[in-house]
């Protein structure tokens, strides 16, 4: 058997055989072996899922206890080639610093409380796909899916460049989403086209985001770039926009952004020399199995 063979077969869960030995629920656990002994297997964030969710008004309650309860782990953690991940929340007091007020991401710019980030072993995304097509596929059947929700900002996306503050010190950027971080701003950039966009990822890379992480909060920018989603993805999730033109920035800060927002980063907006900066928006984690700023989010 090929490696691709192998772990189109272990994502898919078809080993062409039933009733072998060691066999559950019709799935051979030898093809987990398999597959785990081929491939990548390093620690680089290669990949990530963005996603930023409204829940509907009056579900706010029932969302964030499905996410956090079932979703967060059946819909992502338990997946493999998903190593880490993190929750985060925009307060209303949050969502009213977003910028630009007409943003192409976001309509109304306020619109997403709720981030999601997780990190995808780097050479991993195909064997990933594969899966969570397949169990969200599953989820859906089985009636393990929240309905009242608008996704906002839904998209995996490329790992292009991480920058950070301090050098070769403090947490890299594969601790970002396990680091107790006190904040996260989310920046989308749109370029005019790819070759605008790879000008614009060297002098992010190489001048603006040196000279803004210097002296400020922040202790990391990680760049991605958005990747179209598949074709058999779930019909609420709408297709990826600015496949060839988008960046995405997360900077992870050490401060409350509410602390630090008027000195450090009211001015993103104009960060994107080259490109439209579409939208930057501060939040802070969510305390995990509880419903802690819930009350807080209109």
């Amino acid at each position: 058997m090929s490696e691709e063979t192998r772990d189109t077969t272990a994502a898919t869960g078809s080993t062409g055989s039933t009733g072998s030995t060691g066999s559950t629920g019709g799935t051979s656990s030898e093809t987990y072996a398999e597959l785990a002994s081929v491939g990548p297997y390093g620690v680089r964030p290669g990949h990530a899922l963005i996603t930023m969710v409204e829940p509907h008004p009056g579900h706010e309650y029932a969302y964030n206890r499905w996410y956090e309860d079932d979703h967060y782990y059946a819909g992502a953690m338990a997946m493999p080639w998903m190593y880490a991940g993190r929750r985060w929340v925009a307060t209303r007091e949050l969502q009213e610093l977003r910028r630009p007020e007409k943003s192409a991401v976001a309509q109304p710019v306020t619109a997403g409380c709720y981030l999601s980030t997780y990190w995808v072993t780097e050479g991993r995304y195909d064997e990933h796909m594969k899966w969570t097509v397949g169990i969200n596929k599953r989820l859906n059947r089985d009636g393990r899916v929240h309905q009242e929700r608008t996704h906002v900002f839904t998209s995996f996306q490329d790992h292009e460049a991480t920058v950070y503050r301090d050098g070769a010190a403090g947490p890299r950027d594969f601790h970002a989403l396990d680091h107790p971080y006190a904040g996260l701003i989310l920046q989308v950039v749109d370029a005019e086209g790819p070759e605008e966009r790879a000008a614009l990822l060297e002098r992010l890379r190489t001048r603006e985001l040196p000279r803004r992480l210097a002296g400020s909060p922040a202790a990391m920018v990680t760049v991605f770039r958005p990747t179209p989603l598949p074709g058999d993805r779930m019909t609420y999730v709408k297709q990826v926009e600015g496949v060839d033109t988008r960046l995405t920035l997360l900077w992870f800060l050490e401060r409350d952004p509410r602390e630090c927002w008027t000195e450090h980063f009211s001015d993103l907006e104009s960060l994107g020399a080259g490109g439209r900066v579409e939208l930057v928006a501060p939040f802070i984690p969510t305390v995990p199995g509880t419903d802690r700023y819930v009350d807080e989010l209109r």
